[in-house]
């Protein structure tokens, strides 16, 4: 099935924004859900599973033990919302035993009719396994509405998951994602969020659980622009001898009001945590609200933050536009350097992702 089977012209340039392809020359494994039905999955390597979560239920009995694992049902209303609904759908991802997927799986969830969206995703890396991620989320232009994401990750034993997820809605979609992971021995999660585009609101607060010299990497780069509304963060709670966590946050206020959290629990000996929470605020309209907490319940902890907000400095403004350009340019380039911050052991076509994101928001801002 052809691209053009399924979607439109205009939503193929939409998905494509969010990183998307549709195009199996180009991924290892493709899913595209339209409001709550699934239009395609297909994975072309033998150690990736691909399908959706429904399909997966049906056909794994042991995946209902995976089902409601890391995360609460009751969590709050959106939980219990996906929890007692039987109109929800999503993606299963697994990588078995061993197996490096090194070109990246990508999954799409477009909003386009539904005043409601309902997903519950799971992801498994098995033991020894790396995967790679790429989830766009859009939403058609005219659609209103609210976007519930529940997932759940399973990094086994040594194994490596990446996670980039884009977003791309408009300012009548609400977004409320809910989702944690398990980092088992010497396993290594790395999440990267990146919202760029218009939106009514984000909350979110993903957690990681991190086990024996387990690895949990956070970073986020989000702009808000004027009438958008974000609460964001990340939690890693370090449980096992060893573990280790990093957040790392850009944000940006364009008018906008951002709430960027982070939270590292030091639970066991010799655990490692680094906090940093950047922001930069482009109109007095914007406000920034950074909280950065560090929890430390064993006396052998290194635990450590870093926080700055403000404006760009016209010093840095005066010195590029000495070299030549003019001050638009040079607030561009500063703040393009600003959003684009080194995401450890991100594969180059993610890198390339999250560049033309960046690049496609600069005519936003200026």
């Amino acid at each position: 099935m052809s691209e053009r089977d399924l979607a439109s012209k205009e939503e193929i340039e939409k998905f494509r924004e969010v990183g998307i392809e549709l195009d199996l020359s180009k991924r290892s494994a493709t899913f595209l859900q339209e409001d709550q039905f699934v239009k395609t999955y297909t994975s072309i390597f033998e150690g990736l599973e691909m399908m959706s979560v429904k399909d997966a239920l049906k056909k794994y009995d042991w995946l209902k033990d995976y089902l409601w694992k890391v995360l609460r049902k009751d969590q709050d209303d959106y939980t219990k919302e996906v929890a007692t609904s039987e109109d929800f759908n999503g993606y299963f991802i697994r990588a078995l035993p061993g197996e490096k997927i090194d070109i990246p799986v990508e999954a799409c969830l477009y909003l386009k009719r539904a005043l409601k969206q309902k997903v519950h995703n799971i992801i498994i890396a098995e033991e020894g396994s790396e995967l790679n991620i790429i989830s766009g989320c859009t939403a058609h232009p005219s659609a209103v509405g609210m976007h519930i994401g529940v997932s759940e990750f399973f990094v086994k034993k040594n194994a490596k998951l990446t996670f980039t997820m884009i977003h791309g809605w408009n300012r009548k979609i609400e977004v409320r994602p809910r989702s944690a992971a398990l980092v088992e021995e010497g396993g290594t999660f790395i999440s990267n969020y990146v919202l760029l585009s218009p939106v009514m609101s984000v909350q979110m607060y993903p957690t990681a659980y991190v086990e024996k010299e387990g690895k949990a990497i956070f970073s986020s780069v989000i702009v808000a622009l004027e009438g958008c509304k974000v609460d964001s963060g990340s939690r890693a709670v370090l449980r096992g001898e060893k573990a280790s966590a990093e957040i790392i946050s850009r944000t940006v206020s364009k008018g906008g009001e951002v709430i960027a959290r982070g939270h590292i629990v030091g639970e066991a000996p010799a655990v490692k945590g680094h906090l940093e929470c950047k922001g930069l605020i482009l109109s007095e309209k914007g406000l920034i609200h950074a909280i950065p907490e560090l929890e430390a319940k064993h006396p052998n902890v290194e635990l450590s933050h870093e926080a700055a907000v403000g404006k760009i400095a016209e010093e840095e403004i005066f010195y590029l536009m000495t070299r030549g350009i003019s001050r638009d340019e040079a607030i561009s380039a500063i703040v393009r350097g600003f959003l684009e911050i080194e995401i450890k052991g991100l594969p180059e076509v993610l890198k390339q992702a999250i560049d033309q994101a960046i690049s496609s928001v600069e005519k936003q801002l200026f």
